[in-house]
């Protein structure tokens, strides 16, 4: 059986432990971080950085804004506003490169032929 002193020891380690815990910790009374800024002026970068496309900015001129114009018009944006943007711009796919969709047909009618001789077909082409 354990010893008295032990228990001893024991309840005013928790007893301690307990006052600690209820201290506040500091901090706790701090207003809002920062972070609300940091967000939206990397949502603001991510929205100019797809602004800076050559595509983008014909199209724009096309429609008679100038690069300044957009960009004051962006910084008048509310946050909703801002952020419903630049997370629209993830879902936005960028025209693909048509080389590599060629090359990656071409592998599979290579790997398609290659498999049918393998397994004693012909592939037999007619003009």
């Amino acid at each position: 059986m354990l010893s008295r002193p032990f228990f001893k020891i024991l309840s005013l380690y928790l007893i301690l432990a307990v006052f600690a815990l209820t201290l506040p910790a500091p901090g706790w009374a701090m207003l809002l971080p920062a972070g609300l800024d940091v967000e939206r002026s990397t949502e603001q970068a991510k929205v100019q950085a797809a602004l800076e496309s050559s595509v983008i900015k014909q199209r724009l001129m096309d429609f008679g804004l100038t690069p300044e114009e957009t960009s004051a018009r962006i910084d008048k944006l509310s946050d909703e506003q801002l952020h419903r943007l630049a997370s629209n711009l993830d879902s936005v796919q960028a025209g693909g490169d048509v080389l590599s969709d060629v090359i990656v047909i071409l592998l599979i009618v290579v790997i398609v032929i290659v498999i049918l001789e393998l397994t004693g077909h012909h592939v037999v082409v007619r003009r």
